[in-house]
């Protein structure tokens, strides 16, 4: 049976019918578990022309978030990379593979991102760094827990691990049986593990990364709890020891760590 949140063409016509320029807002409880219901979801990096991170912002906050949610195309996270001051990074989930096509077809195709995308994409040198990514497991992905009210302050780390040729599966596993218990150990519990969503990219126009990875991402109440605790991890040894010769390739790559603070209206913080 269809779910009740599933995106349709029935829905997409609502939408579009009801949308105006900034869109009809969704409420912060209906984002919460729609972050529960995605089961896509996609992690872009946009490097920016210099000074002009915060204009980006504010053009994203005022016009391109009820925009897109109202299409199926859900922004749950939107982001300041605390270590590149040309660096802006959100996240953005939809129902299913189908849903993401249709939401983006009807927002890249609709009167919203054609009033505002000059100026969007004056700001940008790049915006092709994208991972499409699914929950690595059923219940790993972002959920309500996920968005908690008071943020203030806190900064989201996303841990990613080229898998290469690597088996999702089987790196999957290892986190959950060992690099789990080590982080529980240093007081870090994931908000959410992600593997890529290896479908064919059904709207060509946006591109993706080739790159398989595995992403967990987890909060932190500061940036000086995250540097503690990359400190006290970085000092934990042999926890490769138990992995299977299979995924080696995939950890003796150095993870690539983000440091993310997030915008005033980002769901994630």
């Amino acid at each position: 049976m269809e779910r009740d949140l599933s995106f349709n063409r029935r829905h997409l016509l609502a939408g579009m019918a009801g949308l105006a320029v900034h869109g009809p807002a969704i409420a912060t409880e209906t984002l919460g578990k729609l972050m529960s219901e995605d089961s896509i979801l996609e992690l872009r990096q946009y490097t920016l022309r210099a000074g002009q991170r915060d204009t980006l912002i504010s053009i994203f906050e005022r016009n391109l978030i009820e925009s897109q949610n109202a299409l199926g195309a859900h922004v749950l996270g939107s982001f300041r990379d605390l270590d590149d001051p040309d660096r802006f990074v959100w996240i953005r989930g939809f129902a299913d593979m189908q849903a993401r096509q249709m939401a983006l077809e009807a927002f890249y195709g609709g009167p919203v991102w054609h009033e505002h995308a000059k100026e969007a994409n004056a700001t940008m040198i790049d915006s092709d760094n994208v991972l499409l990514l699914r929950p690595a497991a059923p219940g790993l992905g972002f959920s309500r827990r996920s968005a908690p009210e008071d943020g203030a302050g806190a900064i989201i780390g996303a841990t990613i691990h080229y898998l290469g040729s690597v088996d999702a599966a089987q790196f999957v596993a290892f986190f959950q049986n060992t690099i789990a218990a080590k982080l529980t150990a240093a007081g870090v519990q994931p908000i959410a593990c992600l593997v890529t969503e290896e479908s064919v990219n059904n709207f060509p126009r946006l591109p993706i990364r080739e790159q398989r990875a595995f992403v967990w991402f987890a909060r932190w109440r500061s940036p000086a709890q995250h540097a503690a605790f990359l400190s006290r991890f970085s000092a934990i040894s042999g926890w490769r020891d138990a992995a299977p010769e299979a995924i080696l390739p995939a950890l003796m790559q150095k993870p690539e760590r983000l440091r993310l603070a997030p915008t005033q209206r980002s769901a994630l913080r």
